[in-house]
């Protein structure tokens, strides 16, 4: 079964231009690594539910079948802004709803009506430069460098999530609800 994953156009395509291979002389399934071609290896996807869904995908696949890619320390996940606040010309991003409030109450002097908030729902609702300044410029952008234990929990995670037993995956879901927020 495992041998499909390396038929899989994307994930043949995504270890050419990593330029790793599967298989050494001492270990046929491990991941080589001499002919790595990038040092780090950054996800970037949206800031929202979906975006951390689909990091959780790629997380678990990495963790299952490059995991030493994470074990040298080359895997990152990018940290997109969720907010654009704006007055005038003055603006700044904000990362989460605490630092959208503390803008909004800085740049507007506590006026909510006198401040621009712009909510990106994706990466793709920014301009080429806001995409640059906020998440590709290695000078200003975050990155969260993920390790063995954020990768094994996205891989527990999505194994219960995503797996054939339903009673793990109903009480993550009753525990975790509280913390449900919508997003429309």
């Amino acid at each position: 079964m495992e041998h499909k994953i390396y038929e899989n156009e994307e994930i043949r395509n995504m270890y050419a231009a990593l330029g790793v291979t599967v298989g050494t002389p001492e270990d046929p399934k491990a991941l080589n690594l001499n002919k790595l071609r990038y040092h780090k290896l950054i996800i970037m996807t949206d800031a929202d539910v979906d975006g951390s869904h689909i990091a959780t995908l790629i997380l678990t696949f990495i963790y299952r079948y490059m995991n030493e890619l994470v074990e040298q320390g080359y895997v990152y996940i990018a940290q997109p802004p969720l907010y654009l606040v704006k007055k005038g010309k003055e603006q700044a991003y904000a990362w989460n709803e605490e630092q959208r409030k503390m803008l909004i109450e800085r740049i507007g002097g506590g006026k909510d009506d006198s401040v621009g908030v712009q909510r990106y729902k994706g990466l793709g609702e920014m301009n080429a430069d806001q995409l640059w300044e906020t998440t590709m410029n290695p000078a200003t952008r975050t990155l969260k460098q993920v390790t063995i234990e954020s990768a094994a929990e996205a891989d527990r995670v999505f194994s219960m999530l995503m797996g054939d037993e339903v009673a793990p995956r109903r009480d993550f879901i009753e525990s975790h609800a509280k913390y449900a927020k919508l997003d429309v």
